[in-house]
């Protein structure tokens, strides 16, 4: 079965320098058992394949069932140098809550 993360889960995102940090929050306890154990580094890397072109870290906050994200080099530089249209980040929390996840 297939579902869009967005219909477990809610987001933000926003930059840290060159770096975007996307956070995952689950709506409830069953989408974070899911977002836990679907949700890689490696599939968020995938999912953001010619945007981020450094390493994805995953960072995990049980306490608010949620996930946090930083993509490395992603934001051209970051938000006062960056030509990108979206050079804070703030619109790849919306890219990331479209990815289907098989479960």
């Amino acid at each position: 079965m297939k579902i869009k993360l967005k219909d477990i889960a809610h987001g933000r995102s926003g930059d840290k320098g060159d770096a975007a940090n996307v956070g995952i929050i689950a709506y409830d306890d069953n989408g974070w058992e899911v977002i836990k154990k679907y949700l890689t580094a490696d599939r968020v890397k995938k999912h953001f394949e010619g945007i981020c072109e450094g390493k994805v870290e995953r960072f995990e906050l049980p306490n608010i069932r949620a996930l946090n994200f930083m993509l490395h080099n992603t934001l051209g530089g970051g938000g006062t140098v960056s030509l990108k249209y979206d050079a804070q980040g703030k619109t790849l929390a919306a890219a990331l809550l479209r990815m289907e996840i098989e479960i």
